[in-house]
């Protein structure tokens, strides 16, 4: 579909990206730039790199891509641990092929972090094997309640921004601080572009938001989430420390093995994704260069086009 905005090639930046909030309409916005720029998609969402992982992370089938190439999604499989610094290379090869073949790569996802370590030039700090291995232990010992009140400790603002029960950020960030004696947040790099780029974020009303994660998450359950879990299952889900943890899939492991009623999964995946949520508009909202659009409105497609204008 045309929304009769032409872009001359020339404005077209080297890199769109579409970001902001769960269920706030980026996918959809997406795919529409792609067919007016002749873009193709980067996945930036973390939980959409892991093979399988579909009903429960929204990921978009092949007819609803509508034709446009998508890169990066169902590239892990559900044991493998969420690398930042793995996904910036891949994304990067991506972007860099799409650039070469003359086209326009959108990075559309809402995981802060793995778009700003794609933007900007953004060095991971290294690792420890018998730091990482004594943390995990006490992770698994303890859970991330102790763990996340350390963090707090030491670096209340790194604390702030990662989930009380994200146990495998919560050990990152105290490696990073016992590996190098600064707070995890100190790391972070100033930021220095290493593609020029637009950045476009979709956002609506919290309260539209809110009935929006809640509709998602009933369409969720209804559209079998608990046998893609359940498919999961042989094939490590338990196991991965990252993918067995994401929002839906940790209550629907809970509830298939008796731990939640239904009702019970379905709530805390809501409330979980709301808290979420503030946490994402919380990191994007720091950014003064995106440029925000209201996702409900009737002109998004064309704000956005303007926008890249």
């Amino acid at each position: 579909m045309s929304y009769g905005c032409s872009v001359p090639s020339r404005a077209v930046p080297r890199v769109i990206t579409v970001v902001g909030p769960t269920a706030a309409g980026k996918s959809a916005l997406s795919i529409a730039l792609a067919q007016e720029l002749s873009g193709e998609v980067v996945n930036a969402d973390s939980m959409q790199l892991y093979r399988g992982m579909d009903v429960g992370t929204a990921k978009l089938s092949v007819a609803e891509r509508a034709g446009v190439p998508h890169h990066l999604l169902d590239i892990w499989d559900v044991t493998v641990p969420a690398a930042v610094a793995e996904y910036q290379r891949l994304a990067r090869e991506a972007i860099d092929d799409i650039l070469a073949r003359g086209r326009v790569p959108l990075l559309v996802g809402g995981s802060g972090l793995y778009v700003r370590a794609v933007l900007e030039e953004f060095e991971f700090p290294g690792t420890d094997p018998q730091i990482r291995s004594r943390l995990e232990e006490e992770l698994a010992r303890s859970g991330p309640g102790p763990l996340h009140e350390r963090l707090g400790q030491w670096d209340p603002a790194a604390a702030a921004n990662i989930l009380p029960s994200n146990g495998r950020r919560i050990v990152r960030a105290l490696e990073v601080i016992e590996l190098t004696g600064r707070p995890f947040t100190a790391t972070l790099p100033q930021p220095t572009p290493h593609y020029p780029s637009l950045q476009i974020g979709v956002d609506r009303a919290v309260a539209e938001l809110d009935e929006r994660i809640a509709l998602r998450v009933d369409l969720m359950w209804a559209a079998g989430l608990l046998d893609e879990v359940r498919g999961l299952v042989p094939l490590g889900l338990r196991a991965g420390r990252t993918a067995s943890k994401a929002l839906g899939y940790q209550q629907a492991l809970a509830q298939i093995d008796g731990e939640l009623p239904e009702e019970q999964a379905k709530a805390d995946t809501v409330q979980g994704t709301r808290r979420f949520v503030r946490r994402q508009r919380s990191w994007f909202k720091r950014d003064r260069a995106i440029h925000w659009l209201d996702g409900s409105s009737d002109t998004l497609v064309a704000d956005a086009l303007a926008v890249a204008g």
